[in-house]
């Protein structure tokens, strides 16, 4: 190769690192563009989050309750607040010094905002929030969504459960991070919003599911109000082991027992205990 061959090489050969240096300092600036945009949405998402008066007109605070709302407040709520604060009562992660924000679904972006990073739902609970995102009918005591209804006060108690679960566990031990299976984390709130005098009694609570179509989605109760089958199923095994085993819901949360097994447990009794009303009936 002669000397100008080997030159040419050199300068091809050149050429090619420069661009490839360019190439990569024009990637790694991509890189950086783009991550810092994340890094600022992401911000403004959490700075709204924690914030919700940044999308509402108004609040109203009741004893440890700051209700965001752009309409008039129905004083109907507050009364329900107070309702579902004697169901938390209940909760061994009580807490009454826990303030929470109570976002109603009244025009508001904040509850379209939930919906759309975290998916439909009559609520949602989480931190010190409890996001209402069905249509709140505050007379009748209920929440509708898709047609279908959940008992208001119930609804406030389950989703402000989620939150003294958040409260006493903190963030890395709650879900979704923790990743506690779905029947200790929904059945422990349901097992403290579920309290009126017909959902007391396990017996009748199994009896109920039983009679209830597998076809079906949701229980319905006396008062036409629903809870999704999965959640009834997780309430009911949470009242098994609490009520029947006598377990505190942090030794449910260390017990290894799987779902199936639980189930399995609980069904035995209802059929023994059955059998020995029926006993005891013809006795």
């Amino acid at each position: 190769m002669n000397f100008y061959a080997k030159h040419r090489q050199t300068l091809n050969v050149g050429r090619h690192f420069k661009q490839t240096f360019r190439m990569k300092r024009q990637i790694k600036k991509w890189t950086l563009r783009l991550t810092a945009t994340v890094v600022l949405i992401g911000g403004l998402l959490l700075i709204i989050i924690l914030n919700p008066i940044l999308t509402y007109a108004s609040k109203t605070t009741h004893n440890n309750y700051t209700v965001f709302h752009n309409k008039t407040l129905d004083p109907t709520l507050l009364t329900k607040l107070d309702q579902a604060t004697e169901l938390l009562k209940a909760s061994e992660f009580y807490n009454p010094k826990l303030h929470l924000d109570i976002c109603l679904n009244d025009r508001s972006k904040y509850p379209k905002l939930m919906r759309t990073l975290r998916g439909q739902a009559f609520a949602w609970g989480f931190y010190n929030k409890v996001v209402l995102q069905g249509n709140t009918n505050y007379q009748d005591n209920n929440v509708e969504l898709n047609s279908y209804k959940w008992n208001l006060t119930q609804l406030l108690a389950h989703e402000m459960t989620h939150c003294l679960q958040f409260d006493k566990l903190g963030f890395w031990k709650s879900n979704p991070v923790a990743n506690i299976p779905n029947w200790k984390w929904e059945g422990y709130a349901e097992y403290i919003s579920r309290q009126d005098a017909d959902q007391k009694n396990l017996s009748k609570n199994i009896a109920r599911l039983i009679a209830t179509k597998k076809s079906n989605w949701q229980v319905t109760f006396a008062d036409s109000t629903i809870v999704p089958r999965e959640y009834y199923e997780s309430w009911i095994m949470m009242q098994y082991c609490m009520n029947i085993k006598k377990m505190t819901y942090k030794q449910i949360l260390a017990d290894t027992t799987s779902e199936q097994n639980v189930t399995q447990e609980m069904m035995k009794w209802y059929e023994k205990n059955k059998s020995e009303r029926t006993t005891s009936y013809w006795q």
